[in-house]
């Protein structure tokens, strides 16, 4: 399996890095977790795919603009969900793929969650040390309050708002507060997608009139998900608006035809989004980015 992926949006250098090849139990509950059991197995059945067990891809993403160098989520680093060596890759990978970690210029974050924040620091130190920070305000709000340390230890907002606090709170004077509709830098803008946690953030990215959207966890199968949106996802801490917000996310990337980078989708995470009934199909990216 390749361990990074590149292609070019306009003027923009786009690289995604896997941080991670577990295969996990699943994907229900993960995905369809008010869903019987057996039926979400059937469907992967049918599906050609194995019933109780899938491999996510954890893939953050690397955009160059030719003044920025910015890094779209950190991966599981040594804390995250999937432990090494399974995961927290992207502290080793970041040199095959031809980059220093000096030289990532802004760290964007799409949320807190445990498997996307946890390479910001390695051995007690930042991994990013000339980066600056981005996270969306009512993430940063929600993960930051003394109420989230208040659940049980094993319970998942704990665990989160536990590493939250020990590799994002640090770097909060170096961190830039955004809204939906923000502009991180020219051609790159913050969506809303709210639900799988309170401030769950998408990007849009523009470059020539090239179109890309990075949805984050929009979606965490892209066979499932994406077949059927209603359905309840483990990790979304509010079910009703994730399963609102992936609808209207997937929509908006099939009518406006709009390539996805989708972060727990198969790597090399990249692929395009139809209409299908009732639902959405994911069609993985062949050579259509390399023109």
């Amino acid at each position: 399996m390749p361990e990074y992926y590149r292609f070019t949006l306009g003027t923009f250098e786009v690289t995604n890095i896997l941080d991670a090849g577990a295969m996990l139990d699943g994907p229900w509950p993960i995905v369809g977790e008010d869903q019987p059991q057996v039926e979400v197995e059937r469907f992967m059945h049918e599906n050609f795919l194995p019933k109780d067990k899938f491999q996510p891809g954890f893939t953050s993403t690397l955009i160059n603009t030719g003044k920025e160098l910015i890094l779209f989520d950190t991966g599981n680093g040594a804390n995250g969900f999937v432990s090494r060596p399974e995961g927290g890759w992207l502290a080793e990978l970041l040199g095959p793929a031809g980059f220093k970690r000096e030289q990532i210029d802004i760290v964007v974050l799409t949320h807190a969650h445990p498997d996307h924040i946890g390479g910001l620091m390695e051995e007690g130190k930042p991994l990013f040390p000339n980066a600056r920070y981005v996270i969306g305000d009512v993430e940063y709000n929600f993960w930051s309050s003394e109420d989230r340390l208040s659940a049980s230890p094993n319970d998942n907002e704990y665990i989160s708002a536990k590493l939250f606090a020990a590799n994002v709170a640090p770097h909060a004077d170096r961190m830039s507060f955004i809204k939906p509709g923000d502009e991180i830098v020219p051609g790159v803008h913050a969506v809303e997608a709210f639900g799988h946690t309170p401030g769950h953030l998408a990007f849009h990215v523009e470059s020539e009139g090239k179109r890309l959207l990075l949805w984050g966890d929009c979606a965490h199968h892209e066979v499932a998900s994406l077949a059927h949106p209603e359905w309840h996802a483990y990790f979304d801490m509010d079910k009703e608006k994730g399963a609102e917000t992936r609808k209207r996310i997937y929509d908006m990337a099939a009518t406006d035809r709009l390539p996805v980078i989708g972060y727990h989708t198969s790597f090399p995470s990249v692929g395009f989004v139809e209409k299908r009934g009732a639902g959405y199909r994911w069609l993985p990216a062949s050579y259509q980015l390399n023109l």
